[in-house]
Order: structure tokens, then sequence, then C-alpha cells
């Protein structure tokens, strides 16, 4: 199987965008599912909703309002442009944030579960022995739940890696830059090179077909 280096440009920065969302997501998908799972505030329900919300909106819909508060006369737009950073839109920058936004919930969900099967019994021996609250969230909670922590960031990387909508009205399709593999293949699509579309589809389906046979594994290990 022979990729173009058109191909392999797009696959690399499709690794590096799903890379950095991943990692982004780790250090804010974490805390937040932390505490909507301790939380007994009345915004649980709505920030909940909020998180999930990628799972049932179109991700046109989703990018198109990601686009427009990124763009010169949205908010984010014109406080990035203050800040001497210019605009997000078609850019590297703005595909991390916009997939931040879409797999959000691909990293939240699976610890928030995790995190509400703990209980309350680990945490209290914990402070029994005088750990504090950050001493018992990293040397009890994110141990216990590191079957949700690994879900979570496996389905967030491979999620990211499958977008196509988000990225396509956030960032375009700009060789090097935007180009990631998804819209790479809608580009042979669209110029009739089945070929080549059908050796990177395929590239894709081993990749999925990988990623959901090791959560079945590990899961089953951990069963």
């Amino acid at each position: 199987m022979i990729l173009t280096p058109s191909d392999l440009q797009a696959i690399a920065l499709t690794l590096r965008v799903a890379g950095l969302t991943t990692l982004i997501l780790l250090v804010l998908g974490v805390p937040l599912a932390w505490w909507l799972a301790r939380t007994r505030s009345w915004w649980r329900h709505p920030v909940g909703a909020l998180v999930t919300l990628p799972f049932v909106l179109p991700p046109s819909v989703l990018g198109f309002y990601l686009l427009v508060a990124m763009g010169p006369e949205g908010p984010v737009g014109q406080w990035t442009q203050s800040l001497g950073l210019g605009l997000l839109t078609f850019s590297f920058g703005g595909l991390v944030v916009a997939s931040v936004f879409y797999s959000l919930p691909f990293m939240v969900q699976p610890v928030l579960t995790a995190m509400q099967q703990l209980g309350e019994r680990p945490l209290e021996a914990a402070a029994s022995l005088r750990a504090s609250p950050l001493d018992r969230f990293f040397t009890v909670v994110l141990p216990l739940c590191r079957p949700g922590l690994i879900t979570g960031t496996v389905m967030s990387f491979a999620h990211t890696v499958g977008e196509f909508g988000v990225v396509l009205m956030v960032g375009g399709n700009i060789p090097g830059v935007t180009r990631v593999v998804s819209v790479q293949i809608y580009d042979h699509v669209e110029a009739l090179e089945y070929t080549d579309a059908h050796r990177l589809a395929a590239v894709m389906l081993v990749f999925a077909f990988a990623v959901l046979l090791s959560l079945q594994w590990i899961n089953r290990r951990r069963t």
C-alpha cells in the first residue's frame, strides 16, 4: 500500500492535532469529570448537558458556531486579536480548539462513570490517614479510575482522528496546515481519485478496528 506525500502529510498533521487535543482534554476533562461526580450544585445539570451536547449536535452546527465565535466579529476572535494572536480560524490552533470542544464528552463520560462508581469508602479511608483532598485525588481517585482514564484517552484520540465536519468548518482545507486525513479522503473522492481514497480510508479502517480491539482487550483484562 503506497500513500502519496500529501496523504502522509495529512496523517502527520492529524496525529499532531489528536495528540495535542488529547493532552488538553486530560488536563481539562478529568477535573471537570471529578466536579460533575462530586458537586451538588444546580449547575451540574446544565454543565453536564453542555458537555454531552456534541453527542447529539450535528458537527456542522457546532463547527458553524465555533467559526462565528472565533471569526473577526466574534468574541473569541476579537479577544485573540486584541492579544496580538490573530484569528484562530483556518489555523492549526483553531483545529485544536474545535477538536477539544467536539471530543470533550469522549473524555469526560468514561472518567465520570468511573468516578461515580468509586464510592465514598476509599476517600474516607484516605481522609482517616490525614490525606489532603489533593493528595486523595492523585493517590486514590486517579489510580482507582485508571480504566476510565484509559478509555477516555483512547476514545478521545481516536475520535479526534476521525473528525470531519467540525474541522472542515473551522479549519478549511489548507495543505500542511488544516488538511487532516478525513478532509484528504474527501479531496480524493471529489477528484475521482478512488484508488488513493481507498488506500487512505483503509488505513483509517484498520486504525479504528485496532482501537476498538484494544479497548475490548483492556476491559476484558480488567474484568
